[in-house]
């Protein structure tokens, strides 16, 4: 006969044994497959060019030239493992300044007045890595874009209009341009291919 306490360890065991299998192996299968009916948001819904996978939708990424649009400022250069905000306050005089000198950057770039800078133009989201920006700072590098890639304005203008996305939920926020899916739109439009 087993001891009270020999009875009680190895129901014990089995108890463990038992959740080990559902919580350790059952669950985490049954999650990932109903995320694989999610398609592609469930593996971070990839951005694919020719089937080779060149960012994500859901994170914003560094684009230089005038023939790309340009993402929101990112204090950790858009790097997914120091995602994180500057944790500057907004009168701090090393934020003020450097919201100042990226407006500059920015009007000189694209030939306008300070004063027409959206503020999403020169100000980082909270993580600094905002997939979007503004309708208003994508309309505004539109007539820069289209001159770098040789394509009419108007063009360019409806591809900025073909990727802007609604507002969450019908009612949340504002619109935003999803800035990798819009350059992959370009550069298709570039090579003849849109």
């Amino acid at each position: 006969m087993l001891s009270d306490l020999a009875r009680q360890s190895l129901a014990g065991l089995r108890l463990l044994l038992v959740m080990t299998v559902v919580l350790g192996v059952l669950y985490p299968v049954a999650v990932w497959a109903v995320g694989q009916g999610l398609g592609d948001r469930a593996d971070g819904s990839p951005v694919r060019v020719d089937g080779v996978v060149v960012g994500s939708r859901l994170l914003g990424q560094q684009f230089d030239g005038d023939a790309w649009f340009h993402s929101r400022p990112s204090p950790n250069d858009h790097d997914t493992l120091a995602s994180a905000p500057s944790n500057l306050g907004p009168l701090d005089p090393g934020l003020v300044a450097t919201i100042r000198e990226r407006r500059a950057e920015v009007a000189a770039r694209e030939g306008v007045e300070a004063s027409q800078v959206p503020p999403d133009a020169v100000t980082a989201s909270g993580s600094g890595l905002d997939p979007h920006v503004s309708v208003a700072y994508a309309d505004l590098q539109a007539p820069r874009v289209a001159r770098a890639n040789g394509l009419p304005l108007a063009q360019v203008e409806q591809l900025v209009a073909d990727h802007t996305d609604g507002r969450s939920l019908g009612f949340l926020g504002e619109p935003g341009v999803n800035v990798l899916e819009l350059n992959v739109a370009v550069a298709a439009a570039a090579t003849g291919g849109d």
